[in-house]
């Protein structure tokens, strides 16, 4: 695996010479055998050490050990930049953001508890016979795999394999194909405006996928193409829409010159359907499926198991109905079956499996999620408690965990199954790397190690470390204060301009709600994960603002005439994102660098477009290479050395600097070198009013922080009128120090004194502390939860006898 020995007598990992990201060439030991908790603010260079450096040398060097036929099968990791790395386990990473999950995963099949329930109605339910339709008792016959002898018919059958009740395999709707949903074409979406020609673009998906000659082709039909949309014939719609796959033969111009080509005419429904198809990555289905209208299977009524795999029963359930259950509930269940004595043995050990498995994942708080949920439907937080769940109980040992903000999307009340799960790993033998910012997890710590002082290129350096104890004492950490509990946000309450007012019927497990909302003030929604905070905020509240009428909204009376979704997705999909484009400044910063130019115009300077883009890699500033039986490794680019422009955009000059070195400028440094220039410095100062001025103008933006995603997306709308604007942050403390939060809440106050009204999702103490108005989901998550059960400032929530009151009185007590 590497030539480091491990012994018994080795107590640490030693890092010696780190410098991945901004960290400064440090050097620190990392206890083995502990919880190891790596803290600082946001952009300090925590992810830098935990992720960048311990997980990536931990990973690769096992997979160094692997042959290459099994590497090239893996996704390369590159060499961390660091003088040595001793002693280090085999690592493994369970992220801040899970890889994205398939159409066919659910919770049931990504934790494995659907296998074992399988198993369970295929070895211990009544089976029907397939000839007369009567349920013949279970006999131990199945469980070892003999035919049944239906006691009304007398004949023989087999009851069926685990495998013929999985929608992945046998046991598939033949409808929808084992995916719950069928999808049909919106022909609205096709043509979104009807004034438009096809010339101008009117047949959307011939854009979208690339097919630019489709208007060619379809004008040989004898369709006009230069005509609104809306004035063609019945005869020439029907072309466009359901024409046939012929060859046309069509003169197409390129910069090679003018070439006489055939080519299949594809029409605007064929076009999508074979998009759809190709659509085997989360990404691709995203950009195909504003074309396509989901509804539920009438065959399967979204249970994906065909009728033949939805037959088998034990008591009052089926595959299906069980599946639905809550795992709590299923586990209750399973507890309470009624088994003949011949097959109590065999029962015994397949509901002990269950509980076992499940009870991981009721520690963490999931107990509210049923094993048919669409892991689509999964936020990052509950995916990776699932993977951490799944990790304890895989029983490993001698590996490293490597653990990004395990306590995203957690209530206070379930930090304390979390920290027990963490303390499982290290029963086992292994060791915990975690990052993280919430105080409680933190404190759970054995070990501590602080990075900072501050962002980006002022941080990168050990400031503190010890037990949790001696960092709380330590003079120069920055999280000592909120380990003393000495530094709340100071703030003060403000009281409603007016009332939001929405009633809804019962959805999922959420009761009816009649709910009041206060206007120009901050409005925290908390409950425990499942209580209905996104039922009712994310699906009620905000579609019935935008006017698109859902089924069980009942009425809303609303002032609110513009709603503003702030969530933690990430910003853009590839490099050519960064935080100058996303922020308008590299607008502003190509306007000014033509004006010191007499030869370049402000489009030159894109690094997208620009004739001064890098050819060699088109302006991303690095390539992907084909490392043959490796997957392809992205590497800087050799000719531009990633500054994404030839090297004539050095020779143009502004306040000293060339466009590319501007880039390679934090926002906070950018300040300082275009103080003269007041439309660029109001964007910087606006993110650096953020706490965003350790980042690089030239930074990816979907390599953000579902914080700092979070803070950028709102640095667009500070400075505006927010007059009959509703702001909603969906979790904001995600990623954030509780010096960060503070910031935030900062950032919160100055849109409500613009005239905003702010809602946000969140579990995080220090913001729930900060409301203006709390409303309290519960009393529990699923079945459990889904009602108002406190409304009021904080100090009225605390005086109540909920979940969060409990958490909420102390934090309250302390400050």
């Amino acid at each position: 695996m590497t030539n480091d020995h491990m012994s018994a007598t080795q107590t640490h990992i030693s890092v010696r010479g780190a410098r991945v990201n901004n960290l400064k060439d440090i050097d620190v030991d990392i206890p083995l055998n502990q919880l190891v908790g790596i803290v600082g603010v946001s952009g300090s260079g925590k992810s830098s050490l935990a992720m960048g450096t311990l997980y990536a040398e931990g990973s690769r060097r096992y997979l160094e050990a692997l042959s290459t036929y099994t590497r090239r099968r893996m996704a390369a990791t590159g060499r961390a930049d660091v003088d040595s790395v001793s002693h280090i386990p085999p690592a493994l990473a369970l992220r801040q953001r899970p890889g994205t999950a398939g159409v066919r995963s659910t919770f049931g099949t990504s934790t494995e508890l659907l296998n074992v329930l399988r198993l369970i109605f295929s070895r211990l339910a009544e089976h029907r016979c397939p000839h007369c339709g009567a349920y013949a008792e279970p006999t131990i016959n199945v469980a070892i795999e003999q035919s049944i002898t239906c006691a009304s018919c007398g004949n023989d059958f087999y009851a069926p394999e685990a495998e013929e009740l999985a929608f992945n395999s046998q046991g598939a709707c033949p409808h929808c194909a084992g995916t719950g949903i069928t999808r049909q074409v919106n022909h609205a979406s096709l043509v979104p405006d009807p004034s438009k020609t096809i010339d101008e673009g009117a047949v959307a998906p011939w854009n979208q996928f690339g097919f630019n000659v489709q208007p060619q082709i379809v004008a040989e039909f004898g369709v006009r193409t230069d005509v609104p949309f809306s004035q063609l014939t019945d005869e020439e719609l029907e072309i466009v829409y359901h024409g046939p796959e012929e060859e046309k033969a069509i003169t197409l111009t390129t910069r090679k010159g003018v070439h006489d080509l055939d080519f299949t005419f594809r029409n605007a429904y064929l076009t999508v359907t074979k998009e759809l198809e190709r659509a085997t990555e989360a990404r691709r289905l995203q950009r195909v499926s504003k074309f396509f209208v989901e509804k539920t299977c009438p065959t399967c009524h979204g249970s994906r198991l065909s009728d033949k795999a939805r037959q088998p029963r034990i008591g009052e359930h089926h595959l299906d109905s069980a599946s639905a259950l809550p795992l709590h509930d299923l586990l209750e269940w399973s507890q309470s079956l009624q088994l003949p004595d011949r097959l109590q043995e065999l029962g015994a050990a397949l509901v002990a499996t269950l509980a076992d498995m499940g009870k991981r994942l009721l520690q963490l708080g999931l107990g509210y999620l049923s094993l048919d949920r669409a892991a689509t439907t999964l936020s990052n937080g509950e995916r990776q408690r699932a993977q951490l769940a799944r990790a304890v109980r895989n029983e490993t040992t001698g590996v490293l965990y490597v653990l990004d903000e395990p306590s995203i999307g957690l209530h206070p009340a379930n930090i304390e199954g979390l920290i027990g799960v963490m303390r499982d790993l290290l029963a086992e033998g292994n060791s915990v790397v975690f990052v993280d910012h919430d105080v409680a997890v933190v404190e759970a710590g054995d070990h501590l190690i602080e990075i900072g002082p501050g962002s980006g290129a002022y941080g990168g350096r050990i400031i503190a470390t010890g037990t949790p104890q001696e960092i709380a004492a330590a003079h120069d950490s920055v999280i000592a204060p909120h380990l003393r509990a000495a530094q709340p946000i100071e703030r003060t309450h403000r009281d409603p301009a007016g009332w939001l007012a929405m009633q809804t019927h019962p959805l999922h497990t959420v009761d009816a709600l009649d709910v009041s909302i206060p206007i120009g003030v901050m409005t925290v929604v908390t409950g425990v994960s499942g209580s209905g905070k996104t039922t009712l905020v994310l699906e009620s509240l905000i579609p019935a603002l935008n006017g698109e009428h859902p089924d069980h909204v009942e009425s809303v009376d609303s002032t609110i005439d513009r709603t503003v979704l702030v969530d933690a997705s990430p910003i853009g999909i590839n490099v050519r994102s960064t935080v100058a484009t996303y922020s308008g400044v590299m607008d502003q910063l190509r306007t000014e660098f033509a004006k010191a130019s007499e030869q370049y115009s402000p489009g030159d300077f894109s690094y997208n477009t620009g004739s001064l883009k890098c050819p060699e890699c088109d302006g991303n500033g690095e390539i992907a290479l084909d490392a043959q039986f490796l997957a392809d490794v992205d590497l800087v680019c050799p000719t531009c050395n990633g500054t994404r422009y030839r090297p004539e955009a050095s020779k143009v000059q502004l306040e000293g600097h060339s466009i590319p070195e501007v880039l390679a400028l934090t926002a906070a440094e950018a300040v300082d070198v275009f103080d003269g220039y007041a439309r660029i410095t109001r964007r910087l100062k606006v993110l650096t009013d953020l706490g965003l001025g350790y980042l690089t103008l030239g930074e990816a933006t979907p390599a953000l922080s579902g914080g700092e995603a979070q803070r950028l997306k709102l640095s667009t709308e500070l400075g505006r009128n927010q007059q009959d604007t509703l702001f909603v942050l969906d979790e904001p403390s995600v990623g954030l120090h509780p010096d960060d939060v503070a910031v935030l809440v900062g950032v919160l106050d100055r849109l409500i004194a613009r005239g905003a009204t702010v809602i946000v999702i969140e579990h995080d103490l220090d913001i729930i502390a900060a409301a203006d108005w709390l409303i309290d989901l519960g009393p529990g998550g699923g079945a459990d939860g889904g009602r108002i059960v406190a409304t009021g400032t904080p100090n009225d929530v605390a005086a109540t006898n909920t979940l969060t009151a409990q958490y909420l009185q102390a934090h309250l007590a302390s400050q």
